[in-house]
This record gives structure tokens, sequence and C-alpha cells, in this order.
């Protein structure tokens, strides 16, 4: 299969602290020669300054450590680059324990996600935390890095007992694809280039591997839903009569003449056009942002929902989700918050917390209800009012939610719709 040259992979990074995330995307950078002359001589100044003999490949990435020292909140940092067969965005997400719930916003969105280990220590309970989030949030391809294979001469013993080490866990997940690479970042073995020191990895390198995994869209292109984000009726006398609702396609495809269904109404009418800026369309479908018209004059207003008439999402006010609680401060019981579940928001609860996950052994513990932070757990929420929703390994889009506490505005936790 032919490569397109402007396909785009978004992957995260993850693995503990000063296992080598920086050094890792700075080689890959400088191997790739995706650093541009003023950058480079700035590192190359700074790397003189430090006594560094070499490139000190950490300080392409290390803008974090500058946030730490200024007392700004760390959160994911977005690098790019490019080589001639891809396009690359990395969510570079910090390595601290306290930071996991990072982990979940630079992972959203991931088609990958690479997984680096210390030769020197195998998989400790940071390793676990990130493979199980990469499982919860079903990126499709993980890639392991075991990396300072320098420090332990090479040794394909220890490279063999830590695959062992993370299969044995890994097998209770649902990830698609895991492949295992034996690396330095800060030699480049296996990098960009193949390694002489490895003659018993018969793998590609990890340029390699990221630039021919196979992309699969994520998008739900079966069932239609479009949330309705506000609706338009433009004050000219060109478009006096006018009605349109606007918001992205979240899933599937719309045409003009589709029957549909507007939730949670229930009310039903067709199509009559699809509009944006340039023109009508003959077709929308997601990520498209457009506005639709409707042959029958229907009360919808922000937070409703389109489908198809015969595709239909159930409302619900009362669900089960895995919820990742990203807040220092730990949920209040039976508190309420704000939920935002596509372009609908209203007011929720968590009913009950059902069970929470114990990260190092995957085990459910049912006595320990409480929600701390990086806590992961199923929990049961009720809302206010029906949300139209589908379960999240359906719809990435229609299964997620964010809870934001009311009184400090600030984003508490993550959920997934099961």
């Amino acid at each position: 299969m032919k490569l397109e040259t402007n396909q785009l992979l978004r992957f995260t990074t993850a693995g503990s602290v000063d296992d080598g995330k920086s050094t890792l995307i700075g080689r890959l950078l400088y191997d790739s020669k995706s650093i541009f002359e003023d950058q480079l001589a700035a590192v190359e100044t700074t790397s003189k300054r430090k006594g560094h003999e070499g490139v000190d490949l950490a300080l392409f990435t290390d803008g974090l450590k500058d946030e730490r020292e200024q007392g700004i909140t760390i959160d994911v940092a977005y690098r790019y680059f490019t080589t001639p067969k891809r396009k690359f965005i990395i969510a570079d997400t910090p390595g601290h324990i306290q930071y996991t719930r990072n982990m979940v916003t630079g992972a959203s969105t991931a088609n990958a996600a690479l997984i680096l280990i210390d030769a020197r220590h195998g998989v400790i309970e940071q390793t676990k935390r990130h493979a199980f989030i990469a499982s919860l949030l079903q990126i499709p391809h993980v890639i392991v890095c075991i990396n300072k294979m320098d420090l332990v001469d090479f040794s394909e013993k220890v490279y063999d007992e830590i695959v062992s080490q993370f299969e044995s866990f890994a097998s209770k997940l649902y990830v698609k694809d895991i492949q295992f690479l034996p690396i330095s970042a800060l030699l480049g073995d296996n990098v960009v280039n193949r390694s002489e020191n490895t003659p018993w990895y018969k793998g590609a390198p990890l340029l390699y591997t990221l630039e021919t995994l196979h992309i699969s869209s994520d998008l739900n292109k079966i069932d239609a839903r479009f949330p309705v984000q506000t609706v338009l009726r433009p004050q000219s006398e060109e478009f006096l009569d006018y009605r349109g609702y606007a918001g992205r396609v979240a899933s599937g495809i719309f045409r003009p003449g589709d029957e549909v269904a507007v939730l949670p109404s229930g009310f039903t009418s067709t199509i009559k056009t699809i509009d944006t800026l340039e023109g009508e369309l003959e077709e929308a479908y997601a990520p498209m942002s457009v506005s639709i018209t409707l042959e029958d004059d229907i009360d919808i207003s922000r937070g409703d929902m389109i489908v198809k008439k015969n595709n239909q999402p159930e409302p619900v006010q009362e669900f089960d989700a895995m919820l990742c609680w990203l807040n220092d401060a730990p949920a209040r019981p039976r508190a309420k918050y704000t939920i935002l579940h596509t372009s609908n928001e209203q007011r929720a609860m968590i009913k009950e917390v059902i069970y929470k996950i114990d990260i190092n052994t995957y085990a459910r513990e049912e006595e320990d209800k409480s929600l701390e932070m990086n806590a992961i757990a199923r929990v049961k929420i009720r809302t206010t009012r029906p949300l139209m929703m589908d379960e999240y390994r359906d719809n990435r889009v229609t299964g997620s939610f964010v809870l934001i506490d009311d009184a400090t505005h600030e984003t508490v936790a993550a959920g997934m719709i099961m």
C-alpha cells in the first residue's frame, strides 16, 4: 500500500521522570533534520556553556522546565516536525506522577502512544498507568521504547525480560497493536537509524515505524450525529427567512433529503440544505462545520442533536462512565458539577463510585469510594436533563465528556461513557 505524503500522525509520549522523553524527541528532531538553524545554533551554544561535549538534545524540548521554574502550570507541549513521508504532531507530557492527568489530555486525539521504559529499571507503576490510559482511550498503536540500552550493554536478555514484563500485564488491556524497540535516545541507536549494537534486533528503527504506521480513522462513519452549537437567524433582507442550525458534524454523513430526528424532543423533519460560507454542499461529514436547514419549523436550540431518523441514540439521564479525576481537590460526595457533552451543558452529579482501578494490579477496588487526583474509576452519573450519547468505544466524540467545578470553573474530570 502506498503511503500518502500528506498523512498526519499524532502521537503522545509517556514515561516516568528521567526516562529520556525529551532526549528522544530531541533525537528525532535532530537526526531527521527538523531543527531550524537558529534554534540549533542556540542549543549548541547553551550545550557548550553547560560543559557538554556534544549537543544536549533535551534542550530542544525542555521548555517545560523553564515553565516549572517560573511557577507556570505545566501542561502538554505540542511539537511539530515533518519528513518526506509524513507529518507529525507530538504531544509531550510531563513524567511526574502528579501530572498523569496531562497524559489524558495529550492522548485524547492520538493515533499512537510512545511509552518509554528505562532499561535499568524495567516496568514500574508509571508504565502500567500510562499503558492503562492508552487502553482506556483506545489508542490503536502502542510503541514501547526500551531506552538507555547503552547503560545495560545493549543486553538482549534485559530487553527480553522487560518485553515479557510488559506483555504479562498488557494482556489484560485492550490495545490492538503493541511494538517493542530497544533504543538509546542519547546515542541515537534505533531512533532514526538502525544500530550496530543490537544485531539481535530485527525490527525497524523508531522513525521508520512511525512513518509506516497504519493510520485508521477513529471517526464513526455510520452513526450520524450533529450537535447544534447555535441557531443562525441573519437580520439582512436577503436571508430574512433563513433559519440554520450551525455546528460540527460529530460522526456519520448528512445529505439534503435525509429524514432526521431532533433530540431530545423527538420531532422529525427532512434536511433542506447544508450550507457553508462557500455555498451549499451535497453532503457533510465529520469533522466539518456547517449550517443545516430543515423543511419544517422546529424548536431547536444549542445542545440539541440532529440525527438520522432510523439511527438514534437513546437519550439518558443516568449512565455509567470511566472517569479520570484531574483535579488537586478530591471529589465531594454527591456534589453537583457542570457536565459538558458535545454542545450540551447542564448540571450533573456523581451518584456513585462503583469501583476504582488499582493501577499496579488492574484489580477493582470496591471498598474505597474516594476520587483523588489521577484516580481512575467506574462511576454512575445522573444529569438534570437527558443527554444524547453513544458508548465511547463506538464514538469518541459523543461518548466522552468533562466535568466542571461550578465554584472554581476548573475542569475536574474527563469521562468515557460505557
